[in-house]
């Protein structure tokens, strides 16, 4: 199914679309994301993180980031304390890796993992629908450049997921900053679409 962003269903139907396990590719305040919903604990959904790995052919050793509808949602996955300034920076185009917590709600066996509060309001009411995070990967086949125009996505992959959600193309965008919270410092892992502001303290 493809749709188009300004659709007034468009929200719902995205949101309706992931939370029945499928796959789409959708349109971020940075570039085209390949999106599923996140696992949680007590549920037995069909892991879409490896659906999104098969149609990528990506290595289990990169951890997809997950997508959060408010930045206070962190708290429910981490117990690092995040500087007050780089909280500010969400919503936004920046990605925080932290140390996952015991109880965590999230079905995983990882002790880092990467969440991002994305700047784009429609993409948040997504995942605000969904109930939980959404995953979220570039949209290339493992090793290859970024797509960033919608036609190229559509030929590329329409086969291959259950919904695209056009909103034009997205060339010269840029992916979100990642950074990981360190020993009370702020380590970047990547320099992205953000750049951080002097006052925080960034490791070597």
């Amino acid at each position: 199914m493809i749709i188009e962003k300004n659709d007034p269903c468009s929200s719902r139907k995205a949101a309706d679309c992931l939370s029945t396990g499928g796959i789409a590719i959708l349109p971020t305040d940075t570039v085209y994301g390949f999106s599923g919903i996140v696992d949680l604990k007590g549920q037995n959904k069909k892991s879409t993180d490896d659906l999104i790995r098969r149609i990528k052919g990506r290595g289990e050793d990169k951890p997809f980031i997950q997508l959060i509808a408010s930045p206070n949602e962190i708290s429910s996955y981490t117990e690092d304390k995040i500087p007050e300034e780089l909280l500010s920076l969400w919503p936004g185009p920046l990605t925080i890796i932290v140390h996952v917590k015991k109880d965590s709600p999230l079905d995983t066996e990882l002790t880092t993992m990467a969440f991002r509060c994305p700047g784009d309001s429609w993409l948040r009411e997504v995942i605000a629908n969904t109930g939980c995070p959404i995953y979220s990967s570039s949209v290339n086949r493992s090793g290859q450049p970024v797509l960033s125009g919608i036609a190229d996505i559509e030929k590329e992959f329409g086969s291959e997921v259950q919904m695209i959600v056009r909103d034009g193309d997205k060339a010269g965008s840029l992916p979100s900053t990642i950074v990981a919270v360190e020993d009370g410092g702020v380590k970047v892992i990547r320099q992205g679409a953000l750049k951080l502001p002097e006052s925080i303290s960034a490791c070597p």
